[in-house]
């Protein structure tokens, strides 16, 4: 059975901890692969071939970093397609929503590329007599990123495609749900003329995860999962002094508004609610309708489209999404599903009975729709996760509005409507971090910053954009005088004025 160890110093290197991980074939539910656990020695050791590689990179001038960024690039869409199958074959979800996963975090390294631009300072030229200030982003050091399983590519160059760029060297900890995606990024990088030890991946568990937080080399933790993890790792990585960006869960909220184009909303939930099995931290898994004609009509038009819903492996074009990417995720949106129709809200369409014919082993949860759900149950309040579509009926504007920003999650928002003002008012008054406005899944691109607000977000800067770069990069302010030849200065006990 194949294993998979880790990525340190430019080599692949066997787990020397003696503990592994099962990885599964979602599809079909057979293990297909054994991942290490790092040990916090293991950890060590990249830490120590990344502060290795920090000096000589750091000091590559921004436009060859840049130059690396780019080839990276080119290395990662000539392998689009072994990557897309490598992600779907350990996730679940469909070839295309794996190039999708893929080719977003392209978008980030071509982001990177701009780093001459990006990293540039400010200058004063003549701030007082004969006085120049002048400021300069410098990269902090060995900075690492711990990597959600539902996006095995996109999120790790979210980070270290930034970072690096930066002139940082950087470990990655992925998910050990599907862990080979990132291991191959790491060999294209090197691959691209990266140095040995700039990228490094270690894989594990939550040991491996404390070892990140508490190494006093590890200057900066980027994190996404879910919102207890996120709050533990900002919570243990500030108190051992580092910078921390950790963002979490989410429920996010689609407001449909009586003149919005119901065709058009239909379309959108469904594809934002049940794309990749509703394993995104903006998928839209509560639809909003504004007064009870517009929620029974939207009833009407949803439940055909999600009994229809076609679900199947993942190298099958014509499905709509796969499998849940584990079956103790799948277990864990049962218990859900279970759990609102104990506390009233009203099923419409059950998808806990699905089976595929040929791949009964296989992790797979038909689409569920729940109509009548209040805001009380506990199913609402938390972040489901899987294919379930809640609608939560409101009876005007100022109720809809109000129930993303009183939920504790605040990742993104949508609104349909036609009305401009309406549109405007909203994303202006929404207590939430991300807004799509006739936009299911408001995901910024690369060039904005993604983050969101509450329970959803932890840490002060957001993610990739020049959020980014200010996350990955400390500031370095110079204050010049050149004083004229011959010109002797006479002590001066003030503190300097600009009088």
């Amino acid at each position: 059975m194949k294993e998979i160890g880790h990525f340190i110093g430019g080599k692949l290197v066997k787990g020397a901890s003696g503990r592994f991980g099962d990885v599964y074939n979602p599809a079909t539910g057979d293990v297909q692969a054994k991942v290490a656990f790092a040990s916090r020695a293991e950890v060590r050791k990249a830490v120590e071939a990344a502060q290795k590689a920090f000096p000589e990179w750091a000091s590559v001038n921004p436009q060859r970093r840049a130059r690396v960024m780019f080839n990276f690039k080119g290395l990662v869409e000539k392998h689009m397609d072994e990557l897309a199958n490598m992600l779907s074959a350990e996730h679940g979800k469909v070839l295309a929503d794996s190039r999708g996963d893929v080719q977003r975090g392209v978008e980030v390294i071509e982001f990177a590329c701009g780093i001459p631009h990006l990293q540039k300072g400010e200058y004063t030229e003549g701030a007082g007599p004969g006085i120049d200030i002048y400021s300069m982003r410098q990269p902090l050091g060995v900075v690492a990123g711990i990597t959600p399983f539902n996006f095995p590519a996109m999120i790790p160059m979210w980070m270290f495609g930034v970072a690096i760029a930066c002139g940082n060297t950087f470990i990655n900890k992925p998910s050990e749900k599907d862990p080979s995606v990132p291991m191959r990024l790491a060999e294209l990088f090197l691959e691209a003329g990266g140095p040995p030890g700039v990228l490094n991946v270690v894989n594990g568990d939550k040991e491996a995860v404390d070892a990140i937080l508490e190494d006093p080399d590890i200057q900066a933790v980027s994190f996404v999962g879910s919102s207890a993890i996120a709050q533990y790792v900002y919570a243990h990585g500030t108190a051992h002094g580092k910078r921390v960006q950790a963002m979490g869960g989410a429920k996010n909220h689609a407001i449909i508004m009586p003149d919005a184009d119901l065709d058009q909303v239909t379309d959108a939930l469904v594809g934002s609610a049940y794309g990749s099995a509703g394993e995104r931290c903006m998928a839209v898994p509560v639809a909003v309708p504004v007064g009870e004609k517009l929620a029974d009509a939207l009833v009407q038009r949803l439940r055909p489209r999600v009994e229809s819903l076609k679900v199947g492996p993942p190298t099958d074009p014509d499905v709509h999404y796969g499998p849940m990417v584990t079956a103790a995720q799948r277990q864990r949106v049962i218990d859900y599903i279970d759990m609102g129709v104990k506390e009233g809200a009203k099923l419409l369409v059950d998808g806990r009975g699905f089976r595929l014919q040929g791949y009964e082993k296989g992790f797979y949860l038909g689409g569920s729709l729940f109509d009548h759900v209040k805001t009380d149950m506990q199913s609402y309040k938390d972040e489901i996760f899987g294919p379930v579509l809640q609608i939560v009926r409101a009876k005007d504007f100022d109720e809809a509005a109000a129930l993303p920003s009183k939920h504790q999650y605040g990742n993104g928002v949508a609104i349909f409507t036609r009305d401009g003002d309406a549109a405007r008012e909203f994303a202006s008054r929404v207590n939430v971090g991300m807004v799509g406005i006739n936009f299911p899944i408001p995901v910024p691109l690369a060039y904005h910053t993604f983050g969101g607000w509450k329970r959803s977000a932890f840490g002060d800067i957001n993610q990739h954009g020049p959020e980014g770069v200010r996350f990955y990069t400390k500031i370095k302010t110079v204050t010049a005088r050149w004083p004229k030849g011959g010109v002797r200065e006479h002590p001066d006990f003030l503190i300097p004025t600009m009088k």
